[in-house]
């Protein structure tokens, strides 16, 4: 009669943590050191597996008739993540053709990256100043339920302010189980809202445009790579 050798139990294995991925759209006209900071800030906070960079087609809210065309700004886009492995210049918003002639509505395009990457913890990624603007985007109570969103404050910024522009029904009952434990984060029903304290940066796409109209230099205030290429495609001149 054998015995069958008695089995080793090592230790039980751990199970593997669920991707983090964060969705930044705008219209990066152009990309900045400030989005880059923004992005950087966010991929250590929040542990981020990638940052998708979204250029958007044409945009709902502040369509500029002097824009640089989409291929340019998605290029500038592809240029300054290029040295970031975690970052990712995504062309879901470039429409037919990839031609940035078409609207995307962010709560599309949510739901496109969820059934792209199901089981992935989704985060949006934007700046305070377009929070506040949220009850005038397209089904923006639905998008609030979709995933989670990580608010870039500003010096000053009072996160309480976030609150005001958020319907009271979606707020999550208290002693909700799923309640993150960030003290700052705002509960919703099925998501949540974080703040992240980024770096002071002073650097705007208006002024980096504006600089360049008038002749003056962006050095520094973007990536050498993206500078480089305004440069000898003369954009915003």
């Amino acid at each position: 009669m054998s015995i069958a050798p008695p089995q080793k139990h090592g230790p039980p294995s751990e199970p593997p943590r669920e991707r983090r991925i964060a969705l930044f759209g705008g219209t990066f006209d152009p990309i900045h050191i400030g989005h880059l900071a923004v992005a950087r800030a966010a991929e250590r906070r929040f542990h981020l597996d990638e940052i998708h960079f979204i250029p958007t087609g044409r945009p709902p809210h502040k369509h500029r008739r002097d824009m640089a065309a989409y291929a340019d700004r998605y290029a500038m886009v592809a240029l300054a993540c290029a040295d970031h492995p975690r970052f990712i210049a995504s062309l879901a918003e470039s429409g037919a053709g990839h031609s940035g002639k078409e609207t995307f509505y962010s709560v599309d395009t949510v739901r496109h990256f969820k059934q792209k990457f199901p089981g992935v913890h989704l985060y949006f990624l934007l700046g305070a100043d377009s929070f506040l603007d949220i009850p005038t985007w397209k089904d923006y109570e639905t998008l609030l339920g979709l995933c989670d969103f990580i608010v870039a404050s500003r010096p000053g910024f009072k996160s309480d302010t976030l609150r005001l522009v958020i319907p009271p029904e979606l707020f999550a009952r208290r002693g909700a189980t799923h309640a993150p434990l960030d003290p700052r984060a705002i509960a919703l029903r099925r998501t949540a809202i974080y703040v992240l304290d980024t770096v002071s940066s002073h650097v705007s796409a208006t002024d980096v445009r504006h600089r360049l109209d008038t002749n003056e230099s962006i050095h520094g205030l973007v990536p050498p790579r993206v500078e480089e290429y305004i440069k000898k495609q003369a954009l915003y001149r």
